[in-house]
């Protein structure tokens, strides 16, 4: 040691030697409220018990060492809780642990008290490590519950709990977490210990999400996983909450497989719990893989399910009812809650996967709702997700909602590339499920590229004409698409069949948008008779602003036929507003043709292409900042968006102020400002 020590050396001596002087019951007292932090004297009271109470700290008082101010109590100097902590011996420091566990306020804080409370094994702590695992798991903290399961594990006497608590705390690090290194790791360990059952559900759980990011063996990761259900010693308990989670997790990779055989084990499974599953899963084996075949009393269910949603919901449970919501069209419903958790990534907290789910309900919601610049940037987040934490298998997700968009907006070249890459990848893993989504999209690209036979081709994949397939959600939203592309191309019985069909599965029991879809396909393949009366009650349905585009392609269907009947007064009233609608959302093939058929009847409507849109509030912002030398990536940091997303915005800039050049930005935007302050539209 040095004859000089530095200041806060000399300090901790200094309080260590007149902390050893104390009696022990105040040390161990001090000791708690080091120990223990900000913890309130009425839990240091509790937490002390027998072994000592707050009249103890007297001696501590009159040295002033500690002081009691109000409801804490506080050491007079920070050196002082750390020699506190010195000069205690290692079992004095678990006995305050584990006392301190018993009174803490948070899971976070109670695990960190248990872990170090024991040396050896310790099968009752174990099991209080375990039920804290699950309930940070609720909270969204998925690696605080790893990091809990994988202590558990240590203390487990058992070596069949021992294997067990490492294969769950695996599960949860590859499925909730994303954590793919530590999740393989830790299903090693399990497997080596020797004790892990043949037939482990978090252990096949834990092992189909590796095998889904790291080869994207779909197919494998169904059968290992369905095998393990199947050839459980859980008697197919409905309350088993682990025998659960790992059919809700089947029916997700049965969605990714696609194929009905997939499907059909998945619903097998399921149908053999008693009494009966919970309603969550209930509502995903219903609502979510069949869609077009639930009842009323499904749907019903899924309501009421959605209703149960708090302001501070279980992540997990949040994703899973969310995903039963989509098909159904009951995102909008949720859309603050998963906004909530989607913003909780930015504050690094919740987990990668949940967050993944949030941001791609959030993308699809989006687009269907016409808020297509934040569904891009939900996607763009999604991606920035998966690339962070290894997840290879879920771009598709993301992919799909910017083949969406693309489509929407006429960007055919993009839309085409998306779907090409997300077949291609589907095809050679074996993901058929992915594929019908990809169909899906690139069957509205076509229609909006005036390429029905393509169209009808690409949309017949997802579905045949006449038919919902079953077990494929996206036939639904293909509907207006292979109706439309057939009326084109002369396939008048193949849309009579689908609109018939459509309308045998009475959709508008999910929700008003497939209501419109439905009585839309009605209206379009009806004689010239009946067409004005179907379109009417098509667009006399409740809540249908809430899916803009959907709505305005029906009133553009309506005015055409309108017009083709000789209704020109009519026909241009529901171009007009078609018209505007599509302009607004920049559906540029739709808004062309809505102008086209108005310029027909007698009417010029200007359009965004003609001449400069203004900038959003966003985009000017993004401007300014790029008019004053930030890089993309700067401008994303700034903003909390994706560099992707600043130079798609940019994209769009550009032409709105009349250059082509970041250089030109500055005096662009001061041109642009005269313009607004001198009155002349700067449209």
């Amino acid at each position: 040691m040095p004859e000089v020590l530095p200041l806060s050396d000399r300090l901790q001596v200094l309080f260590t030697s007149r902390v050893r002087g104390l009696p022990e019951r105040c040390r161990l007292m001090m000791l708690l409220g080091a120990l223990g932090g900000s913890v309130e004297v009425a839990r240091l009271r509790t937490a002390g018990g027998e072994t000592c109470d707050l009249d103890d700290l007297a001696p501590a008082e009159a040295a002033r060492l500690v002081q009691l101010s109000g409801t804490r109590l506080g050491f007079r100097h920070p050196l002082i809780g750390a020699a506190v902590v010195e000069a205690s011996a290692e079992r004095e420091r678990r006995w305050a642990h584990r006392a301190l566990a018993g009174v803490v306020a948070t899971p976070e804080r109670r695990v960190r008290h248990l872990a170090e409370s024991s040396v050896g094994v310790d099968a009752d702590i174990a099991a209080q490590l375990e039920e804290t695992a699950q309930a940070l798991l609720r909270q969204g903290d998925a690696l605080g519950a790893v990091a809990a399961l994988t202590r558990a594990a240590e203390l487990s006497p058992d070596p069949a709990d021992r294997g067990r608590r490492l294969a769950e705390a695996a599960y949860v690090g590859a499925d909730a977490g994303g954590e793919l290194a530590t999740a393989s790791r830790l299903l090693g360990d399990a497997r080596r210990s020797g004790s892990l059952p043949t037939h482990s559900l978090p252990g096949a759980a834990a092992a189909a999400h590796l095998l889904i990011n790291s080869d994207g063996d779909v197919t494998t990761a169904h059968r290992l996983l369905a095998g393990a259900v199947e050839a459980g010693d859980h008697g197919f308990d409905a309350g088993d909450a682990v025998l659960v989670e790992a059919l809700l997790n089947l029916l997700l990779i049965s969605w990714y497989v696609g194929t009905r055989q997939a499907w059909e084990t998945f619903h097998r499974l399921v149908g053999r719990l008693k009494p009966e599953p919970p309603p969550v899963l209930r509502v995903n084996a219903t609502v979510f893989s069949d869609p077009a075949r639930a009842t009323d009393d499904d749907v019903a269910e899924l309501d009421a399910v959605i209703d149960t949603v708090g302001g501070d919901e279980d992540p997990t449970r949040l994703i899973r009812i969310g995903t039963a919501a989509v098909f159904a069209d009951r995102l909008p419903r949720l859309r603050e809650a998963e906004r909530h958790l989607a913003q909780s990534r930015h504050a690094g907290r919740g987990p990668a996967r949940r967050h993944l789910g949030a941001l791609m309900h959030l993308g699809i919601d989006g687009f269907q709702s016409g808020r297509w610049d934040e569904a891009w940037q939900f996607a763009d987040e999604g991606l920035a997700v998966c690339t962070e934490h290894g997840l290879r298998f879920f771009p598709w997700y993301f992919h799909w909602v910017q083949a969406l968009v693309a489509a929407g907006r006429g960007e055919v070249g993009a839309a085409r590339q998306l779907t090409d890459d997300m077949t291609q990848w589907a095809i050679a893993h074996q993901a058929a499920g992915i594929t019908y989504f990809a169909w899906q999209a690139r069957a509205l690209s076509d229609v909006g590229a005036g390429e029905y036979d393509d169209a009808y081709h690409h949309a017949t994949q997802v579905s045949p004409a006449g038919e919902l397939a079953r077990y494929r959600p996206s036939a639904l939203w293909v509907a207006p698409d292979l109706v439309e592309a057939a009326l084109i191309t002369g396939r008048r019985a193949e849309a009579n069949a689908h609109a018939a069909a459509l309308r045998e599965a009475r959709l508008g029991k999910l929700s008003p948008r497939l209501r419109l879809v439905t009585a839309a396909a009605t209206a379009m393949t009806a004689d010239d008779d009946t067409a004005r009366e179907r379109f009417e009650a098509a667009l006399s349905g409740p809540a249908l602003d809430r899916w803009p585009f959907d709505l305005a392609r029906v009133r553009l269907a309506y005015g055409e036929r309108l017009r083709r009947l000789r209704s020109t007064s009519a026909a241009r009233e529901q171009l007009t507003i078609a018209h505007d609608t599509l302009a607004a959302l920049g559906a540029v093939p739709w808004r062309d043709r809505a102008a086209n058929e108005l310029r027909a009847t007698g009417v010029t409507r200007q359009s965004a292409s003609d001449t400069k849109s203004p900038l959003t509030p966003q985009e000017r912002e993004i401007a300014e900042l790029a008019g004053a030398g930030l890089t993309n990536k700067q401008i994303g940091q700034k903003l909390f968006i994706s560099h992707r997303t600043v130079g798609d915005h940019l994209y769009k800039i550009f032409p709105k102020l009349g250059i082509t050049s970041r250089a030109a930005l500055r005096d662009a935007l001061t041109a642009y400002d005269d313009r607004g302050r001198s009155g002349k539209p700067v449209m």
